[in-house]
């Protein structure tokens, strides 16, 4: 039988070395306290969180940094003042386990990426 996508989301992070699971998971708590509504899944091959089935955030592992996703070139332009101290392009915002993103910036990617959405 397939895998659910929660199942997915659950395989990506358990196949992830620590500290870096950890950080994921951190992350994702967050991501969940912010928006309960959403829904797990997986998007573009990385775990995300999901509101009627469009990408509100998700996140990758790589061997030298984590990423959040907001799939939003606009949501990173807005929030870019805040974002002093981490990585990040068009598309991603790169943090490590040592320097996890704040939780007030999680929060306020996820409102502005749900301000997107429900526009």
């Amino acid at each position: 039988m397939p895998e659910t996508d929660t199942e997915k989301f659950e395989s990506y992070l358990a196949a992830v070395p620590e500290p870096q699971q950890q950080a994921l998971r951190d992350l994702a708590e967050r991501v969940a306290a912010v928006a309960p509504d959403a829904e797990r899944g997986i998007s573009y091959g990385a775990p995300t969180f999901k509101l009627g089935g469009r990408p509100l955030a998700g996140f990758t592992a790589s061997k030298a940094h984590l990423s959040y996703l907001p799939f939003s070139p606009p949501v990173i332009t807005a929030l870019e003042a805040e974002l002093d101290g981490f990585g990040h392009s068009k598309g991603a915002i790169r943090f490590t386990p040592d320097q996890p993103l704040p939780e007030a910036l999680v929060a306020a990617l996820v409102a502005a990426r749900r301000a997107e959405l429900e526009s």
